[in-house]
C-alpha cells in the first residue's frame, strides 16, 4: 500500500502515554483528510494508537511493524 503521509510522529524509544500525546499535538496541526504517520517502539502503542484514533474518529490506512519499530498510517476524520 502506498500513502502518503502529510505528518510524521516519531515517537520511539517513548513509552506510554507519550505516543499517544505526540500524536494528539500533531493531529492538532492536520486538516480533516489528511495523513498522520507514527512510529514507536512502545509494544503498548499496538493497543492505544488504534483506540486513540477510534476515540477521535479518524481511520487507520495501515499498521504494521518493521525492524521493532510499529508505524501507524492514520487518516484524520472530520
Amino acid at each position: 500500500m502506498d500513502i502518503t503521509e502529510d505528518r510524521v510522529v516519531d515517537a520511539r524509544d517513548l513509552m506510554c502515554p507519550m505516543p499517544v500525546m505526540a500524536a494528539t499535538k500533531a493531529r492538532r496541526r492536520l486538516e480533516p483528510g489528511q495523513v498522520l504517520k507514527v512510529l514507536a517502539t512502545d509494544r503498548g502503542s499496538l493497543g492505544d494508537i488504534p483506540a486513540w484514533a477510534e476515540a477521535n474518529d479518524d481511520e487507520i490506512l495501515d499498521s504494521g511493524e518493521q525492524d521493532g519499530v510499529f508505524f501507524f498510517y492514520v487518516r484524520k476524520g472530520e
